[in-house]
C-alpha cells in the first residue's frame, strides 16, 4: 500500500516541479527557501510530512553550489521532520563531469556529491542521463537512472525524416547514440574529438558516411556549444544535407545560445531538466517536457512498482 505522496521543490527548477505536481494531481509542498544576509541557505518546511513519501525536485544546475546546498538542507529538514521516505529527484546531476581521475591530484566530485546526498538523509535518488552511467555505482542507496532518448526519439519520428544518421559528438557518447539510433531506425556515426582542457574541444575525424544524410547529433549535455557547433560544421563538410542536434540537459553557459543560433544546425531539441532561458527558446531551440515521464517514475516509486516496466512502456510508445 502506497504512503501519502508529497512533492517539494527548491529554487532550481520550480516550473518543472509544478508541472510534475500537476501531473500527479497533488499540490506542491509548502516550504520556505531563503538566504541569510551572508548567503547561507535557510529552509523551513511549513507543513507536516510525518510518515509521508516525500519527493524533492531539485536539479543541481547553475548556480550549482546554491542548488546543491538547497537540496541537501531540504533533505535534512525533511528527515528531521520524520518523513517516512525521501527521494531526491535531481533530473540534472551536477558535478558529474569529474567522475574519474584523468590527471594526478584531481577530485572525483561525482562521488563526493553522491556521498553528500546519502549522508543528508535521502533514501533514494531519481535522475536522468548521467554524464557517465558508472556514477550509479557511487551511490549506496537505490538510484533510478531514466533515459530521455525515448522522449527525444518520439519528437524526431514525428518529423518523418528520411535517410537519417545519428551521430555521437564524441566516443564516450556512443552507447547513448546507438540506443537513440535503434529507437528511430537510423544508421550511426561518430565524431572523434580531443579535449585539451575543460570546455575546449577540437574535432579531429568523422567516422561514418554523411553523404546526403539527415543528421541528428545527440549528447547528454550542451554546455558552451563548442563541440556541437564544430561537429555540425564538419558533418556539413562531409556531405550532410540537414543537421539537427538534441540533448537532455541544456546547460548553455557563456555564449552558448549565440553559438548555436549562428551555427549550421537547423534545430536544437532539449528537455526542461534545467530551466531554459527565454532567449534560447526564442532562437532555434525547441524544449520538450520531461514532467510526465518523471511524474510516472514518481508514481512507480511511491507504489513500489517496477521502474524498468516504465522504460518498456516508453519504448513501445
Amino acid at each position: 500500500m502506497s504512503q501519502e505522496l508529497k512533492v517539494f521543490s527548491g529554487n532550481a527548477n520550480p516550473a518543472l516541479a509544478q508541472e510534475i505536481a500537476d501531473y500527479l494531481g497533488v499540490k506542491l509542498g509548502v516550504a520556505s527557501v531563503k538566504r541569510f544576509g551572508d548567503g547561507e541557505t535557510s529552509i523551513e518546511i511549513a507543513e507536516s510530512v510525518r510518515g509521508s513519501d516525500v519527493f524533492v525536485i531539485q536539479p543541481t544546475c547553475s548556480p550549482t553550489n546554491d542548488n546543491v546546498m538547497e537540496l541537501l538542507i531540504m533533505i535534512d529538514a525533511l528527515s528531521r521532520a520524520s518523513a517516512s521516505r525521501i527521494t531526491a529527484v535531481a533530473p540534472y546531476y551536477g558535478y558529474a563531469r569529474q567522475e574519474r581521475k584523468v590527471r594526478a591530484r584531481e577530485p572525483i566530485t561525482a562521488k563526493l556529491i553522491a556521498n553528500l546526498i546519502t549522508i543528508a538523509g535521502a533514501d533514494r535518488v531519481v535522475t536522468m542521463d548521467l554524464h557517465a552511467p558508472a556514477i550509479q555505482g557511487f551511490f549506496d542507496i537505490p538510484l533510478d537512472h531514466l533515459p530521455a532518448a525515448p522522449i527525444l526519439a518520439e519528437y524526431f519520428m514525428k518529423k518523418k525524416l528520411e535517410n537519417i544518421c545519428v551521430v555521437s559528438p564524441d566516443i564516450g557518447g556512443v552507447g547513448r547514440a546507438r540506443n537513440f539510433a535503434e529507437l528511430i531506425g537510423a544508421s550511426l556515426a561518430i565524431v572523434d574529438k580531443r579535449r585539451p582542457e575543460p570546455n575546449v574541444s577540437e574535432v579531429m575525424h568523422v567516422i561514418g558516411d554523411m553523404e546526403n544524410k539527415n543528421v541528428i547529433m545527440i549528447d547528454d549535455i550542451i554546455d558552451t556549444g563548442g563541440t556541437i557547433v564544430q561537429a555540425a560544421a564538419k558533418l556539413k563538410e562531409k556531405g550532410a544535407v540537414r543537421v539537427f542536434a538534441c540533448c537532455t540537459h541544456a546547460v548553455f553557459s557563456d555564449n552558448a545560445v549565440n553559438n548555436l543560433n549562428n551555427s549550421v544546425i537547423e534545430e536544437i531539441v532539449v528537455t526542461n531538466t534545467i530551466p531554459v532561458p527565454q532567449k534560447a527558446i526564442d532562437a532555434k531551440i525547441h524544449v520538450l517536457s520531461v514532467a510526465p515521464f518523471l511524474g510516472e517514475a514518481i508514481l512507480h516509486v511511491n507504489e513500489n512498482r517496477s521502474i524498468s516496466k516504465l522504460f518498456a512502456k516508453q519504448k513501445r510508445g
